[in-house]
C-alpha cells in the first residue's frame, strides 16, 4: 500500500478509535495531519487571547514547521497503530 493511502486509512481509522484519546494526543493528531496535508502552518497565530483551543491547535502545528510531508505522515499512521491495540 501506498504511503498516501495509508495515511488516509490511518485518518479514516482515527474516527473511530474504540476509546476518545487525550486531549494532548488530540493535539499531536492533528497537528500531524495539518502538517501531512498543508505543511508548515499557514495562518496567522488566533488573535482572541482566550480562544485556548485553537491557540493549542495553531501551537502544536507549528511546532512541526520544517517536518516533511512524509515524515509527519509516517507519524500520524504510527500514532493511530498505537491507539487502534
Amino acid at each position: 500500500m501506498e504511503l498516501k493511502e495509508e495515511f488516509e486509512k490511518a485518518a479514516a481509522d482515527s474516527k473511530t478509535l474504540a476509546a476518545k484519546p487525550s486531549n494532548e494526543t488530540l493535539l499531536q493528531l492533528y497537528s500531524l495531519y495539518k502538517q501531512s496535508t498543508d505543511g508548515d502552518v499557514n495562518t496567522a497565530p488566533p488573535s482572541n487571547p482566550f480562544d485556548f483551543v485553537s491557540k493549542a491547535k495553531h501551537e502544536a502545528w507549528a511546532a512541526l514547521k520544517g517536518t516533511a510531508s512524509e515524515a509527519a505522515m509516517k507519524d500520524y499512521i504510527a500514532l493511530v497503530e498505537k491507539l487502534r491495540s
